[in-house]
């Protein structure tokens, strides 16, 4: 199956803990392949967030009962178990919980962008960027008078590292980048990048919505001064994400949410800032997300995220053979191999990519259609719209078997 010769997954077993995947429409069964927008939940994180709501549902750090003990314990633990997941060894103080990747590209952006950046100073991103980064920091160049600038991407989707190297200098503040793209599929050399903004003296932002769910992260070994990424993407559930930021790089930030339980002490004249990683974690925070983003992870390490890995990537390399078998498929990103991720985004010539998707839902089968929130890239590929399958731990090559025939079906529709 993968050339580490990981033992194969029972995908079969693994179904069976998510119950969505049983439905079906107009007598077919879902085929789910929408997941670099929102993977599924399986039963141990549903279980876990009733559990919550069932047993010790209280507000944290606000009362001396025991439930609110409890539901405390618990969600200060959890941020031990996201550091210990992503190889923070610095723990709970270099977490912050956000709602999900986009926030914490503005927590950092408006608690140290505004504060750090000013004219002359430079912002590096690339051209394969998110919305969540590529808007957020295009705004914040616009208030403090930073100039963005974007790595080149080359014809088959990969980044230009020489044209990287040329673009951060010693006026460039901070790089921002994705560790895998969203549209395109291609694994970045993040460490590189990591390494060439340090030689600059620069911060560095990793986007890494696509790449915690599925394979192994130690943002230690990136060196990234910070990293962000969203539960739902990884079998966990919305309104939960995480920035990991390196402690003395947190502790000079202000926070930019103020509130309840992000302060130390309050008069009327002034407030001092709780400890880390609470001053940034203003008001009534997402306890039931967060021991669901827990179980979400001892879920999928008991699978084990080099398996996962691999799994994924076998299946992107199935479908992309199978649809560049097609001369009237247009596939973006990189070839299969160890910088491609789990996902395909391709076109059907002559068919508008919502019309495909649209097809395709009359046979059951889910995939994403549009821009992806990278509307600069698609403009960069000469196209409005692609289409995007992508992949989890708990599809198969009959489900890609699937998605070719429901494109044939669009095919011939069409013709």
């Amino acid at each position: 199956m993968s050339q580490r010769n990981l033992e194969a997954l029972d995908v079969g077993a693994i179904r069976e803990a998510f119950p969505i995947l049983q439905r079906e429409f107009n007598g077919e069964q879902l085929v789910y392949l929408d997941n670099a927008a929102t993977t599924q939940t399986p039963d141990p994180v549903i279980d876990a967030m009733s559990d919550y709501y069932r047993e010790y549902n209280a507000n944290v750090h606000r009362g001396i009962h025991h439930l609110s003990q409890e539901a405390s314990i618990a969600y200060e633990e959890a941020h031990d178990r996201v550091a210990e997941f992503i190889g923070a060894s610095g723990g709970r103080e270099e977490i912050v919980f956000t709602k999900n990747t986009t926030e914490a590209e503005n927590l950092v952006a408006y608690a140290w962008g505004l504060n750090e950046l000013g004219p002359g100073d430079e912002i590096v991103l690339t051209e394969m960027e998110h919305h969540a980064s590529l808007v957020t920091w295009q705004q914040i160049g616009k208030r403090t008078g930073a100039e963005v600038k974007y790595i080149r991407i080359d014809d088959d989707g990969r980044l230009d590292m020489d044209h990287a190297a040329d673009l951060i200098t010693d006026d460039t503040a901070m790089v921002s980048a994705v560790h895998v793209s969203n549209t395109l599929g291609t694994i970045n050399p993040v460490s590189d990048l990591v390494d060439i903004a340090h030689d600059h003296d620069a911060l560095a932002f990793i986007d890494g919505a696509q790449a915690v769910p599925n394979r192994p992260v130690d943002v230690e070994a990136i060196d990234a001064d910070f990293y962000a990424f969203s539960g739902h993407k990884m079998a966990g559930p919305t309104g939960i994400g995480a920035l990991y930021g390196k402690k003395a790089v947190l502790e000079a930030m202000q926070p930019y949410l103020y509130g309840g339980d992000m302060i130390t002490k309050v008069t009327y004249e002034e407030s001092t800032w709780n400890d880390l990683p609470w001053k940034f974690e203003a008001g009534t925070p997402q306890i039931a997300e967060a021991v669901g983003l827990v179980a979400a992870i001892d879920y999928l390490e008991d699978i084990g995220m080099d398996r996962i890995e691999a799994h994924e990537q076998e299946l992107a390399r199935y479908a992309y053979e199978q649809l560049d078998a097609e001369p009237d498929v247009e596939i973006y990103g990189p070839e299969p191999g160890p910088d491609r991720g789990g996902l395909v985004g391709f076109n059907l010539e002559g068919v508008h990519a919502h019309d495909l998707a649209s097809i395709m839902n009359d046979h059951a089968v889910a995939i994403r259609a549009g821009d992806h929130c990278t509307q600069p890239l698609h403009d960069k590929l000469g196209v409005a719209a692609s289409a995007r399958a992508s992949f989890y731990v708990y599809n198969t090559t009959a489900e890609i078997d699937e998605l070719a025939a429901a494109i044939d079906n669009a095919r011939q529709l069409f013709a």
